[in-house]
């Protein structure tokens, strides 16, 4: 059985490249993928060059630990430096925000991630990609969710090709 996936992907250091490395892995992996525009975010919790952010969504039958322990090797591999302070500058950056309707600890991975609430360059992207989908905690769509966020962060939408495919924003926060 699949379930639909969502996951964030991040970079602030050789932005283009790892981020296209990240959707390579992933399409190689997991056949077509649903993408939001890629965005440009200042550094949140340490000074730091911006980041390229996006999420994506897959599908899957591969457990969450198996899914967390691939994407962790896809980052070391590709100059992620282990045991690296949580703020901190970052060559690939991938974490399962959704993983279906689960809820709470599985094999080590909180679901849904936290972060969904409280960072704009996860927020916005979700909202883009699956505005009517709702947070499996708090029962709100992200697409509400994100007219309701109010939390000062600034990012922007950036123009991105991969695979001949462009990537463009076309989602703008209301407030």
């Amino acid at each position: 059985m699949t379930v639909r996936v969502y996951i964030s992907i991040g970079s602030n250091v050789d932005r283009e490249r790892h981020v296209t490395v990240a959707l390579n892995a992933l399409a190689d992996a997991f056949g077509d993928l649903q993408l939001s525009s890629v965005y440009e975010s200042e550094a949140v919790g340490f000074a730091g060059s911006p980041f390229y952010n996006l999420v994506a969504g897959i599908d899957t039958a591969l457990p969450v630990g198996v899914l967390a322990r691939e994407f962790k090797a896809l980052e070391l591999r590709h100059g992620r430096l282990p045991g690296a302070l949580k703020f901190s500058p970052r060559t690939l950056d991938l974490d399962i925000l959704l993983y279906g309707d689960q809820v709470g600890e599985v094999d080590g991975v909180e679901l849904p991630r936290a972060e969904i609430l409280t960072n704009a360059f996860v927020l916005q992207p979700m909202a883009e990609i699956a505005p009517g989908l709702c947070h499996p905690v708090c029962g709100e769509t992200y697409e509400a969710l994100w007219q309701a966020y109010n939390t000062p962060q600034r990012l922007w939408p950036v123009s991105f090709l991969w695979r001949g495919r462009q990537l463009s924003a076309g989602f703008a926060h209301s407030s």
